[in-house]
């Protein structure tokens, strides 16, 4: 039987480790994940065990090379960013890949905000709010003025997605989509590293930047070994590849996350108040991004729902978009907060409300959905404002929901609401990224699958 052709993407979040195989096509054929256990760094906080990932990443490999199936032309990387894996001399693993969310210390953080000019200059010129550990150069930072000892002996730091890449082609690189990434280590109207990098005997420790779109490394003489990619680009790519014309991908989840590739405005201080920041795109371009808590807010208000109104949990995915109901909250929302100007509060109006005033769960999930699409609105507009943009692409859970994608289309006149979908985006984005190096096949143009949202307004 002849082998199929693929490329093989390890996807690794910081729950599920995954690997995927592409067919030329972009099918997925084949996939597996793992789980790993998190292990503690020194101060006990739990952190990624590098160890066992590596042993993973080099097990399935081999795995996958003798599957008798497959005929292996690529392997690519993405990953979660904010996480650096430091190598020695030798290039050997020093250290811990210590956790994102492990607290900073505010006396070290105030330290380099008055150094380099103050929280609101360096937001700016990084495109990154001030954000603790999530800023990954703060990372590196840290450990200079906190733990010289390893600090020396740190010869090279890489983002995950490149340390991935690493593990199987032994070449060292740095990736613009991981530094660009809201680190405080780029400099985004320079184009180029910040100041403070150099200064601090940082930039030394970077290897050279590798285009995504370029390989690092041939093994076996014949497959091509990509750099990796931070995972939020990596999920970009397959609407960038597909989409000529202006759109922002609005990604619904945990967080909902308006994504806007053509706004490479500089950020102001109003949209660094709300939480808003730019990652940089696979072809090196600014992508200014707005992120509001809403799928947690619906999560923990159906649930209020469900008890108050008993029904069960997931009721909610039997209540219809209904016109009548529509009009009425999205005028009486609009109406109660026309003077309010926040965006990222905790949670919407629903909260506060009295579910008694409600005839019924579906009066009163209309409300709900119709609560957060004003905070949508807002949230969106930040990434809009200014620019062409004519659709609006939603992925995830809310793309499914009626009564959300009716209301966002009435709060969008005129723009074109879609929902949208792509079978493992972030893992395909990763593969897309070095098609050329690997696909003598057209991209294919039905990766993104679409529905056009016309909304009810009758």
């Amino acid at each position: 039987m002849e082998k199929l052709p693929v490329i093989a993407i390890f996807d690794v979040g910081k729950t599920n480790k995954k690997l995927l195989l592409f067919d030329r096509e972009y099918h997925v054929v084949h996939q597996e994940s793992k789980k790993f256990d998190e292990i503690k760094d020194e101060d006990g906080f739990a952190c990624e065990d590098v160890a066992k990932l590596t042993d993973w990443v080099k097990e399935v490999f081999r795995r996958i090379l003798s599957d008798e199936r497959f005929d292996v032309k690529a392997v690519n990387f993405s990953a979660y960013g904010a996480s650096f894996v430091y190598l020695d001399d030798k290039g050997e693993v020093t250290g811990p890949l210590y956790n994102y969310l492990k607290p900073y210390p505010k006396k070290l953080q105030d330290q380099f905000y008055k150094t380099y000019g103050g929280e609101s200059v360096v937001a700016k010129q990084t495109a990154s709010p001030v954000l603790g550990n999530l800023n990954s150069g703060m990372q590196l930072y840290r450990l200079k003025y906190e733990k010289q000892d390893m600090f020396v002996k740190i010869r090279y730091a890489l983002h995950l997605p490149q340390y991935l890449s690493y593990i199987l082609s032994s070449r060292l690189n740095t990736d613009i989509t991981s530094i660009g990434s809201h680190t405080n280590l780029w400099h985004f109207k320079q184009n180029n590293y910040h100041k403070w990098v150099k200064q601090e005997g940082i930039l030394e420790k970077f290897p050279p930047l590798l285009p995504c779109t370029k390989v690092a490394a041939q093994i076996q003489n014949t497959i091509a070994v990509g750099a990796g990619l931070h995972d939020s680009s990596a999920a970009l790519i397959p609407y960038l590849s597909t989409f000529r014309e202006p759109f922002i991908l609005l990604s619904t989840g945990t967080w909902c996350i308006s994504l806007n590739p053509f706004n490479q405005s500089q950020l102001s201080d109003y949209e660094l108040d709300q939480d808003c920041l730019c990652y940089l795109s696979y072809e090196g371009k600014p992508v200014k991004a707005s992120r509001l808590f809403a799928g947690y807010e619906h999560e923990q208000q159906v649930k209020r729902l469900a008890e108050h109104f008993n029904k069960p949990l997931d009721y909610y995915t039997t209540v219809s978009a209904d016109a009548e109901l529509l009009r009425k909250t999205k005028q009486s929302t609009e109406k109660l907060h026309k003077n309010e100007q926040s965006v990222m509060v905790g949670q919407s109006a629903f909260a506060k409300r009295d579910l008694t005033d409600f005839k019924h769960y579906e009066e009163a999930y209309h409300q709900l959905i119709a609560d957060i699409i004003l905070l949508q609105k807002r949230s969106t507009n930040i990434v809009l404002k200014g620019t062409r943009v004519k659709k609006i692409f939603v992925d995830g859970g809310f793309g499914n929901n009626s009564i959300y994608m009716q209301l966002l289309a009435l709060s969008f006149p005129e723009i074109e609401i879609y929902a949208a979908s792509v079978a493992q985006a972030t893992a395909m984005g990763a593969a897309l990224a070095i098609h050329k190096e690997w696909n003598p096949l057209h991209v294919p143009s039905d990766m993104v699958k679409i529905t056009h949202l016309k909304p009810n307004s009758d």
